[in-house]
């Protein structure tokens, strides 16, 4: 198996295409142990060159409300009262610890995206 690192774009398209190939290898055999082992470097090689950024917060709430048919009244066990619920979704109050938790454990929503620091000029979320 004569398998080297992605170290070009070049690499990355041609094992992408030998990936393409060998999409339908069964399991436990020559070509599903390459298979295995190229998607490895494929995925190695794409978080280092295209790294996914976080979603913004807001964004994220917004988003998991529309996907589940929520409304701001489903918000409210999770963030308080309706007012305080719009507070979050316009930005003009940010996100609690104890919000966060809810959020997290009640929609599913990364805890990693909902932690993220407001800048405060703009009231835009920066990376922590």
């Amino acid at each position: 198996m004569d398998i080297r690192p992605l170290k070009t774009e070049d690499d990355y398209r041609a094992t992408l295409k030998e990936i393409e190939n060998l999409m339908h290898a069964g399991i436990d055999t020559p070509e599903g142990d390459r298979l295995d082992v190229l998607v490895a470097l494929v995925e190695a090689y794409e978080a280092r060159h295209y790294p996914l950024e976080l979603p913004d917060p807001v964004e994220a709430i917004k988003f998991t409300m529309e996907q589940k048919g929520l409304t701001v009244k489903d918000l409210e066990p999770m963030i308080g009262r309706s007012n305080r619920v719009y507070e979050i979704l316009n930005r003009t109050r940010p996100l609690t610890l104890k919000m966060i938790w809810r959020l997290h454990k009640g929609l599913g929503i990364p805890a990693e995206c909902l932690i993220r620091q407001m800048d405060e000029g703009q009231n835009a979320p920066k990376a922590a």
